[in-house]
């Protein structure tokens, strides 16, 4: 903690090396995050840049209270999704197939994992608010117990009790169909 707690002081004085760290430490956490709340890899990867640009901007501000930066980034994603959402219910839109646009991939393998993500998002919206919380920072921001607690606000206890509830209604429901 004490190095991160340093790494945010050089990252408020604007140190390019700080920001990058974080910036490069904390990506692919906050990427899969928001790639399994709203289950569009592009729109994510543009809410993950808007994350981390807010985050630039915002920094100087940051307090340091012993919680990772990371939890204060996936705030910042959560209210980066809930603006996203909210604007999607409002203007229509329409989709372009992904997998068309890249030539890199091969497109059944996107299309396989495009149906995974789908499939999941699905599910997890059958879990309870809490339950997607903590299922998204546990496993897909990769947080410990302990700063999944301070990020949610709960005792260590409540996480674990949430992470048990969550993962026994997936297992039904994966099981399910």
């Amino acid at each position: 903690m004490q190095d991160e707690e340093s790494l945010v002081r050089r990252a408020k004085e604007h140190d390019p090396e700080a920001l990058t760290q974080i910036y490069e430490e904390n990506f692919d956490k906050v990427y899969r995050y928001v790639v399994l709340k709203i289950g569009e890899r592009t729109e994510a990867e543009d809410i993950t840049q808007q994350v981390f640009l807010s985050a630039i901007k915002s920094i100087s501000s940051f307090k340091w209270q012993g919680a990772p930066v990371s939890a204060w980034l996936y705030r910042i994603a959560h209210n980066q999704i809930v603006d996203y959402l909210r604007r999607k219910t409002k203007v229509p839109t329409v989709q372009l197939d992904e997998s068309l646009a890249s030539e890199s991939d091969d497109p059944e393998s996107l299309a396989e994992q495009k149906v995974e993500i789908e499939h999941l998002s699905m599910i997890m919206k059958r879990l309870t608010r809490a339950q997607q919380q903590v299922i998204s920072l546990r496993f897909t921001a990769e947080m410990s117990i302990a700063e999944c607690a301070r990020a949610m606000g709960k005792s260590e206890g409540a996480i674990k009790a949430l992470q048990h509830s969550a993962i026994a209604a997936l297992r039904r429901e994966l099981a399910a169909g």
